[in-house]
């Protein structure tokens, strides 16, 4: 069949397994807890303790099933260029924007995150650093392991009756908002979506408005490219004079020079940072920040989510995620792809289409099953955006007729079959 141009398409790739034991390439020191579900799985588990550069990746990527990433490893459209054999790749963290979703959603590649499983451990890190910093809790340990006994109060809050000021009111903003008000604060929100107020939060209209406001401001938003550079001097600027900030979210957020300037001049009485514009790819590596040195200022490595629960639960969600897709092709909450989850009906081979979404297709599919004598036995289809993706069990598939049928329809992306 020809497509709009008069050539043949290209065969679209298969997933079906090239070997008795599929490969899974986990990155960045992931949870054992993933190695283990996947080997349970019958994958071949590579580890690395390290993220991968492009280049690295790029080497290794071939022949690799499952790509299990943190927030350290990039996977770019040239990545994805080379990675043939690849299926999903799990990213072991909250954030996405590490990874090209629109050139894996072109390739028929899932992609899966964890959005809830560190979100406590986040929370309990904003929380003990908003109260480290309105006690000055880092200079009073600074100056003890100096030899330096100063007892004063100078600078030194309760949190109890302060204003918690919180950017992006997400799965993490949300439940701080409800603890710290459990500690007395009064807490204020802003968020560009419309999102329900928990307690007595109140949502403020604009974020000059929170800042104008807030004793302590902390961001949780997400990774879009439109929050780049979201939080810089100008709104440092309309923060009050004594009050402190945090960031818990995306390095590339924040203005690092202008936050340290407003530290400098005491607009600002401290700060607390756990994610960075330019961050070190493995343990040992200098990290280099314009915040360095900087009293009543928490530097931290990334670790927001970096409990042993929060890493365990993220191990065994994402591998979970990655496992079911592979081996049932369930899309459930997968950040790229149409949501599908269809009970396999026993005895039956299923036949999984990711399609481009132009009407008449699923008709199109169900023809040719007719034309080739296979009775339906179950099917689901979802659609998002320009994708659809329909899941097919069939009696029996013992002829490959109707696959390169499938395959060679113009609006195939992927196609792959689990017998």
């Amino acid at each position: 069949m020809a497509n709009d141009s008069g050539q043949e398409p290209a065969p679209a790739p298969t997933l079906e397994r090239v070997s008795d034991r599929p490969r899974a390439l986990l990155l960045e020191n992931v949870h054992d807890d993933a190695a283990f579900v996947l080997r349970d799985a019958g994958y071949d588990v590579e580890r690395l303790t390290v993220a991968l550069g492009e280049d690295e990746l790029v080497a290794r990527i071939r022949g690799t099933h499952l790509l299990g990433i943190r927030s350290n490893t990039t996977v770019t459209q040239r990545v994805l260029d080379a990675a043939e054999d690849l299926v999903a790749i799990g990213a072991f963290c909250i954030g996405t924007n590490q990874i090209d979703l629109a050139a894996a959603t072109d390739k028929g590649v899932a992609v899966f995150n964890a959005p809830f499983s560190n979100t406590r451990s986040v929370v309990e890190l904003a929380l003990s650093e908003l109260i480290a910093l309105t006690r000055r809790l880092t200079d009073k340990s600074t100056d003890m392991h100096a030899g330096i006994w100063d007892k004063s109060a100078v600078g030194s809050h309760e949190v109890r009756g302060r204003r918690l000021g919180i950017v992006g009111y997400g799965n993490i903003g949300s439940q701080l908002s409800v603890l710290a008000e459990a500690l007395g604060m009064s807490v204020l929100f802003f968020d560009t979506s419309d999102k329900l107020a928990l307690g007595n939060a109140r949502r403020c209209g604009t974020l000059e408005e929170l800042l104008a406001q807030a004793d302590v401001v902390t961001l949780h938003v997400d990774g879009r490219v439109g929050n780049s550079g979201l939080f810089g001097e100008e709104q440092f600027a309309r923060m009050k004079p004594g009050a402190v900030f945090l960031n818990l979210s995306r390095g590339f957020v924040v203005d690092h020079k202008a936050l340290r300037a407003h530290i400098e001049s005491g607009h600002l009485a401290g700060a607390a940072v756990d994610v960075f514009p330019q961050e070190p790819k493995a343990a040992g590596e200098e990290f280099v920040s314009e915040l360095r040195g900087l009293r009543n200022v928490i530097l931290t490595p990334h670790v927001g989510g970096s409990t042993e629960e929060a890493q365990q639960d993220i191990g065994n969600f994402v591998a979970g995620k990655l496992r079911d897709y592979a081996a049932e092709g369930n899309t459930s909450l997968s950040v790229n792809l149409p949501q599908v989850s269809l009970p396999r009906a026993p005895g039956t081979t299923r036949v999984l289409l990711l399609h481009a979404n132009t009407p008449g297709v699923l008709a199109t599919v169900n023809g040719v099953l007719a034309d080739h004598g296979l009775n339906i036995e179950g099917q689901l289809l979802g659609t998002s955006g320009g994708l659809g993706y329909v899941v097919t069990d069939v009696a029996a598939l013992d002829n490959d007729d109707v696959v390169t049928a499938l395959r060679q329809l113009p609006e195939t992306v992927r196609l792959w079959v689990l017998r």
